[in-house]
């Protein structure tokens, strides 16, 4: 399976993975500054953005995903970067294919499985009947109802693609990720650790990495560091971008 990728610049390769209901879209200003000295390659997981539809969702899937993708394309040894569920992709990459990462970067999240927190975002997607949708702002309208932050919901709708006929539609695969969603919350699994250079980017203003997952990272990356962006939330690529993309910039050059 061939996943929809964009390519950005020249130099040694980068790979970005996006999180949860997120599309390759979502790192282009990043990807962009990051391009003048690396090779990015900005990537639709399965099930989102303009990747293919698989009635499957779990890490082990993605992992080989990320594996083909890289092989296709000639990509040997890569500084692989990822958000949130995309950052779990990266940990499980890494820790089953340790000699294919040159660095590994973590953002906002952790190896460990998590109790939820996106039902109520379900909950608004699910209940949106689009065949109801004649414009953007009747499917904005409804979700208002349901979410309360308005950067969660202009997030939320990049995910509207409108079709030549008028008609509205997700990019990504909503009941197959709600279906797999346990799966999402789940564990990174490896039974060797990943030994090369590894950042944890945080949001302070994040729970996603809390001080107490310290000691179970290290068990999975003993070489890991840890940098909190300070005003930051759980997507610190939109809300700290200058300052995300020093400390990756330095990492990776490093």
């Amino acid at each position: 399976m061939e996943l929809n990728h964009k390519v950005l610049g020249h130099g040694d390769p980068v790979i970005i993975l996006h999180g949860l209901f997120g599309t390759l879209d979502n790192w282009q200003t990043v990807g962009r500054l990051l391009s003048e000295d690396y090779q990015v390659f900005l990537v639709d997981q399965r099930n989102h953005g303009r990747s293919p539809d698989i009635p499957e969702h779990t890490y082990e899937g993605m992992v080989n995903d990320l594996d083909y993708f890289m092989e296709f394309n000639w990509i040997h040894h890569t500084y692989l970067i990822g958000h949130s569920m995309g950052g779990k992709t990266a940990m499980q990459y890494a820790l089953h294919h340790p000699d294919k990462v040159r660095k590994l970067v973590v953002i906002d999240i952790a190896p460990k499985a998590y109790a939820g927190g996106h039902e109520g975002i379900f909950e608004a997607l699910r209940s949106l009947d689009l065949t109801q949708v004649k414009e953007r702002g009747d499917a904005e309208a409804h979700l208002r109802k349901y979410i309360d932050s308005y950067g969660v919901l202009q997030f939320l709708l990049k995910n509207l693609s409108r079709g030549k006929d008028g008609t509205y539609s997700w990019k990504m695969n909503l009941p197959v990720l709600h279906e797999h969603y346990q799966d999402i919350l789940g564990e990174v699994e490896g039974d060797t650790p990943y030994e090369g250079p590894t950042l944890f980017i945080r949001g302070s203003e994040s729970p996603y990495i809390q001080d107490s997952d310290w000691p179970r990272i290290l068990d999975f990356f003993p070489n890991a560091q840890l940098a909190t962006v300070e005003g930051a939330g759980h997507w610190v690529h939109a809300d700290a971008p200058e300052e995300l993309l020093e400390l990756l910039r330095t990492f990776l050059a490093d």
